[in-house]
């Protein structure tokens, strides 16, 4: 897990920082700033529309009786994409869009759907139903 978390804030700032210079030699540093702030908006906009629509579609199933667990999973992948997208960088402005994208949103919800699984199995996580 310390790996991880080094590897997190260690590694991520630097290639971050690399590849805002590497831009930045190519296009100008200007554009460089402005290409960051673009992708910060549209991503901030696309979090918003996509959170809203999750929100509206975790309401419908509410009062249908549902319980909304494919809605609840798009929302915490929505708001980790809100979180990367904040971070200043070109690589995080990726993966935050295809966090966004809904299409790729779905491949990273069967990847964590696995994952958890996976924890089940192994007996990391018990789960307790209610009736």
């Amino acid at each position: 897990m310390l790996l991880k978390l080094f590897l997190c804030f260690t590694l991520i700032p630097v290639v971050e920082l690399y590849l805002l210079i590497k831009v930045g030699t190519v296009i100008g540093g200007l554009n460089t700033i402005l290409l960051v702030l673009v992708t910060g908006f549209l991503g901030a906009w696309l979090a918003r529309l996509e959170g809203m629509n999750t929100m509206l579609k975790l309401r419908a199933n509410m009062q249908q009786g549902l319980m909304p667990a494919e809605e609840l999973i798009d929302a915490v992948i929505i708001f980790i994409a809100g979180v990367v997208l904040i971070t200043p960088g070109l690589l995080t402005d990726v993966f935050g869009l295809l966090l966004l994208w809904p299409v790729s949103r779905n491949w990273f919800k069967r990847m964590a759907r696995k994952k958890f699984d996976e924890m089940q199995l192994q007996g990391n996580i018990n789960i307790t139903r209610f009736r």
